[in-house]
């Protein structure tokens, strides 16, 4: 049966309804499609072509070479140098137990080694790079660069690398750089951070100098491959080198203290009187900083940290000592801005009642009658102990302070100073709501109580002592300026340093300390400080000698310093911890001076010295790595 004629009508018009439908729908589409061709092809042309690039061009930062540090004659403390490093991205790593295990078989890891990387990309973040090693030969480069489109997370580069030619005589003068921290980036937010290869200072000059020496990035661009290979070099921008610092510091005299200290764990401070420029700040023992720089192992990390004569504290300016007898010369000042004339005696028996106590000189059967210039030379005790009585603490403190003592020094590029207590009654009162006693100020008048320096104070109260003026340190040598005077009375100068030469050149207690030149003498002044406390019942049956005892109950030896006599030019100041007294610092003092006169002399009692104690610091801290590694 036949559709009706309306019934093929109405099909005619739908049908004509859909294919305009669909012809609609189709131009609009292909209106959308040529729009948004159009958009990516001449609108957003510059984005996709960018985009297009960066797929096929790579580009990186070159990590800068950080500025030299120079030492007053141009020499070099810190540099750089070239090598290959390999570093891990922790947000790349795709399987970094096999990414390790494949570097440990190239480059002969061992079991700690891969802890510390572990630990190392625990405590990383995002891009942060972590250092797997450095210094590494050519063909281990070489090797890993062939395997490196497996090697998912790994950067190669030859990056510069700080150096310090004098070791660990330098380290806690100069201190150390490495690679950033999680902490150091999260703080700054600098994504220059992040750049493998970049290393920032740690501690001392190089962290205070960061500015200064951290130089400024260069930048790399190279053709790749789809999987990351590297097909050519296009375009390079070389780094721009930090800028270059010149300390006041003598290198050799650096070295020579640091090496004079030998077994022995102290500081020695040497400055320059007409300057203030410090020609040597050692601290020993001490760390290498350029292990820190390569990545120090977790064995030599461990044996510095728990060495009960801490390494890693720089002693010249966070070590706190009673400065002992080396006082004395201040307290003398103190006694005749008072009006003590130095003539005035006292009679030393070795032992004196004073506020109900009993007080000892070091020598048990005491010095007879004592003016002010033997209580100086041969160190005296009852004889400060009675004088200060006498004028009281508050001028001794006064003076301390007018001579350094209690005092930090802004100027200084430094991190940290430890600037110790010269205490008085008001200190006491704030302190420990205490009011001053009698005993404290002859415990102060002798260098005891709750009076403490640090090295580097003892060298400025000598340098003043020496010079009359106020002389402050310096590190950097744009800022060695002259000192203004301290206003003390010449003729009380001339009483205190006949005193110090008598220690040295009369009959005081460092006779052995005499330079072997004919036409230069030294002054100074010998200390003793005590660590523990010595009771009644002791001194009874005998006061136990220092070798006797744990080599931290050892006093300390101390022992300031300068020359010539007639024309102050330099000072210095030894402290030798647990050393036993202050025949453990003289000698250090005077073969420090001696060298700055006549190196050559100087040099050869060193090599004896060595000899002795079996070598220098490098073997010596060798054999103590091995010996600790053995355990």
């Amino acid at each position: 049966m036949g559709r009706s004629p309306t019934s093929q009508n109405q099909l005619k018009r739908q049908f004509s309804r859909r294919s305009l439908f669909f012809a609609g729908l189709q131009l609009g589409t292909a209106g959308l499609l040529a729009g948004r061709l159009a958009w990516l092809t001449i609108a957003e042309n510059e984005k996709w072509q960018l985009l297009s690039e960066s797929n096929r061009l790579q580009l990186s930062l070159i990590p800068p070479r950080r500025g030299l540090i120079l030492d007053r004659r141009g020499q070099l403390l810190a540099t750089n140098k070239s090598q290959f490093t390999v570093d891990l991205i922790p947000d790349r790593l795709q399987d970094a137990s096999s990414v390790m295990a494949k570097l440990a078989a190239i480059l002969e890891l061992d079991t700690e080694d891969l802890e510390r990387l572990r630990s190392d990309l625990n405590l990383a973040r995002g891009h942060q790079p972590v250092r797997v090693a450095s210094g590494i030969a050519w063909e281990d480069y070489a090797a890993i660069s062939v395997h490196l489109p497996e090697l998912k997370g790994v950067a190669l580069s030859r990056a510069f690398v700080r150096d310090y030619p004098l070791g660990a005589a330098g380290s806690h003068l100069l201190g150390y750089v490495g690679a950033p921290s999680r902490e150091e980036y999260e703080e700054t937010g600098d994504q220059f951070l992040m750049v493998p290869g970049v290393q920032i200072g740690k501690d001392m000059l190089e962290k205070t100098l960061e500015n200064r020496l951290a130089g400024k990035p260069g930048a790399r661009r190279v053709e790749v491959t789809a999987r990351g290979k590297v097909i050519r070099e296009l375009d390079i921008r070389p780094d721009e080198i930090g800028e270059t610092v010149t300390l006041t510091v003598d290198r050799d005299l650096q070295t020579y203290a640091a090496r004079r200290l030998g077994p022995q764990s102290g500081s020695v401070v040497a400055l320059d009187l007409e300057t203030g420029g410090i020609l040597a700040m050692a601290s020993m023992p001490a760390y290498d900083p350029n292990s820190f720089s390569d990545g120090i192992s977790q064995s030599e990390w461990d044996m510095l940290s728990q060495d009960e004569r801490v390494p890693l504290r720089n002693k010249s300016l966070q070590g706190l000592y009673p400065p002992g007898s080396t006082i004395k010369p201040i307290t003398a000042l103190a006694l005749l801005e008072e009006g003590v004339a130095p003539q005035e005696t006292v009679v030393c028996t070795g032992r004196v009642r004073i506020g109900g106590g009993t007080f000892h000189c070091w020598r048990r059967s005491g010095h007879g009658v004592v003016d002010m210039n033997r209580a100086i030379a041969e160190s005296c005790d009852i004889y400060f102990y009675l004088m200060g009585v006498r004028i009281g603490m508050q001028p001794i403190a006064d003076m301390a302070r007018r001579f350094g003592l209690g005092a930090r020094y802004p100027d200084l590029p430094v991190p940290y100073q430890y600037y110790g207590t010269v205490p008085d009654p008001e200190w006491k009162q704030r302190r420990y709501g205490e009011p001053w006693q009698v005993y404290d100020t002859v415990n102060a008048t002798i260098g005891q109580g709750y009076l403490l320096a640090n090295p580097l104070q003892l060298a400025v109260m000598t340098a003043r002592l020496a010079s009359g003026r106020a002389v402050a340190p310096e590190l950097l040598a744009e800022q060695e300026t002259q000192a203004p005077s301290l206003r003390i009375d010449p003729a009380h100068f001339a009483i205190v340093r006949q005193g110090m030469s008598d220690v040295v050149n009369g009959r005081g207690t460092a006779t052995r300390a005499r330079l072997p030149l004919a036409d230069i003498k030294l002054a100074g002044k010998t200390g003793t400080a005590q660590v523990r406390r010595i009771t009644m019942a002791e001194r009874r049956r005998g006061v136990r000698s220092n070798a006797s005892l744990p080599w931290r109950l050892r006093d300390h030896g101390l022992f300031i310093g300068y020359a010539p006599i007639d024309r102050p030019r330099y000072a210095v100041a030894v402290v030798i911890e647990h050393g036993g007294g202050s025949a453990a610092a003289y000698p250090i003092a005077s073969d420090v001076l001696l060298h700055l006169f006549d190196k050559e002399l100087a040099m050869e009692r060193l090599a004896e010295h060595e000899k002795d104690w079996g070598g220098g610091i490098e073997e010596r801290m060798a054999r103590e790595t091995v010996a600790y590694a053995a355990q």
